[in-house]
């Protein structure tokens, strides 16, 4: 594998799924033996749910996020983090971006150590194995400002997801089906703006054609590919 030249790429962007923060131990989703198909989304990870009984539903997340907090980023985050000009969209929730030293984070589906209120709207970050409270100041329920099973991305973070992807010259996919829309839509954008596009997935996805393909997990590839002559 011939490795990249940074030199020649001035706006970088990866766009990482549930594959890379597979390969760190954090249960996919929506693969064979995912994290749903143990549980069922419609007591833990819907508004309704979180409606009948935002305790129950705000316990589970706990237990979520010591299961995270279990896991470790990998060399492929690592690398990542170390490319202070990449920037980073991903559909993963878990923040292995983030505790791997990447700054320009944006999250599709948003974070399992945020909250937030739906009364006045305040947000809170929580990074602790256990939540700090929860409840607002304001004395409502906080929420896991998570998109959950029924939700609607949001259309800021959206916007902003497309408008990077969309002025990149080098784009990296890692880990995603390349099925799941919007996003599914994001590598067809990084095309039409002449980026150079590569996929790192050891499964083939539904998306475009890429100009490289590899087929091997991130924290092999990436070292492999962005190592310095």
């Amino acid at each position: 594998m011939k490795s990249i030249d940074l030199s020649s790429y001035r706006r970088i962007v990866f766009f990482t799924g549930a594959g890379m923060s597979a390969e760190s131990g954090v249960s996919t989703y929506r693969g064979k033996g995912g994290f749903w198909s143990q549980y069922d989304f419609e007591e833990y990870a819907c508004q309704e749910a979180f409606e009948r009984d935002p305790e129950k539903v705000l316990r589970f997340h706990e237990l979520r996020r010591k299961a995270v907090l279990d896991c470790h980023p990998h060399d492929g985050h690592r690398v990542i983090a170390a490319m202070p000009e990449a920037r980073v969209i991903t559909q993963n929730i878990d923040g292995m971006h983030q505790r791997a030293g990447s700054r320009d984070v944006v999250e599709l589906h948003g974070s399992l150590w945020r909250l937030r209120c739906e009364q006045c709207g305040a947000q809170k970050e929580d990074l602790k194995n256990d939540y700090e409270t929860l409840r607002c100041d304001c004395g409502n329920w906080l929420r896991p400002s998570i998109i959950w099973f029924g939700d609607m991305l949001d259309e800021v973070v959206l916007q902003q997801a497309s408008e990077m992807i969309a002025s990149c010259d080098l784009f990296i996919s890692i880990g995603t089906s390349g099925t799941v829309w919007p996003a599914a839509g994001f590598p067809a954008i990084a095309r039409n703006a002449g980026a150079y596009c590569i996929e790192i997935n050891p499964e083939p996805s539904g998306a475009i054609r890429y100009d490289l393909v590899i087929r091997e997990p991130a924290g092999v590839a990436l070292p492999k590919l962005f190592q310095a002559d």
